[in-house]
């Protein structure tokens, strides 16, 4: 009986390390797959021509091409000197969080694609919301863990979010986290009926935040919100809130 029992308990752990390891190469392959797919991507927008001003032409050329590819795609976020250089989408309320687990090419994928919550609007919104994926080893929005210290922020103080109407950077005000549903709120505050209205929202991002930036925002300023999963609280939220630099303001 002994026996019986020690050969099915051995049948059952290699049955399910099989499937471990299983699961753990499919893992692999389809997050190799979508790396491809933003390699892929990103080889397109970064063409270029010798001459600044033909490479500029190009460039804007380009994120037209990603968008004549798929009519979901709204810009290309970047931040310098990190791994986050990926398109951002955005769809209609009756396809909400649909590429939390697409690729832009709208197949399955785990990692998703950062996408704009679907009633902010990129033209005209006070604050525009982009949600991403926490993967580890500094994949989609991962990266942003590395915002807690404010040593990684002093060296990565600027994002670049070029859409398919403008180019613009952004400096970050504020690295926060909270939780989804109990907390602050943040993903709620898209449009200000009020100088006070916006000035409340900045306040508390400021008094949530990490440290200190030295920078603020000002009631007419655009903002854009980076936001993904933190799991040091269930339901937990890291937020990345930057406001859009004024041309011949740049630093």
């Amino acid at each position: 009986m002994y026996k019986k029992f020690y050969i099915f308990l051995v049948i059952m752990l290699v049955a399910s390390l099989v499937t471990s390891i299983s699961y753990i190469i499919i893992n692999y392959k389809e997050d190799k797959e979508q790396n491809e797919v933003f390699e892929e991507l990103e080889n397109i927008i970064t063409e270029c021509q010798e001459e600044q001003n033909e490479k500029q032409q190009e460039e804007s050329i380009n994120l037209q091409k990603l968008y004549d590819l798929n009519k979901d795609f709204v810009g290309w976020l970047e931040i310098e000197n990190t791994n986050i250089s990926y398109p951002v989408m955005q769809t209609e309320s009756n396809r909400k969080d649909y590429y939390l687990r697409k690729n832009f090419y709208k197949q399955y994928s785990q990692l998703g694609t950062p996408y704009i919550a679907e009633y902010c609007n990129v033209q005209t919104s006070d604050n525009v919301i982009i949600y991403g994926h926490h993967i580890k080893n500094n994949q989609m929005f991962g990266e942003l863990e590395k915002y807690k210290k404010k040593e990684f922020y002093n060296n990565h103080k600027v994002i670049s979010f070029n859409t398919i109407y403008e180019n613009a950077d952004y400096e970050i005000i504020a690295v926060f986290k909270t939780v989804a549903y109990t907390g602050f709120e943040y993903y709620k505050f898209v449009n200000s009926s009020s100088k006070q209205e916006f000035d409340t929202f900045i306040k508390k991002c400021k008094e949530l935040s990490f440290y200190e930036t030295e920078k603020t925002a000002e009631y007419g300023d655009k903002l854009i919100t980076l936001s993904t999963c933190e799991y040091s609280n269930k339901n937990g939220r890291l937020v990345v809130v930057a406001k859009k630099i004024k041309a011949g303001l740049e630093e």
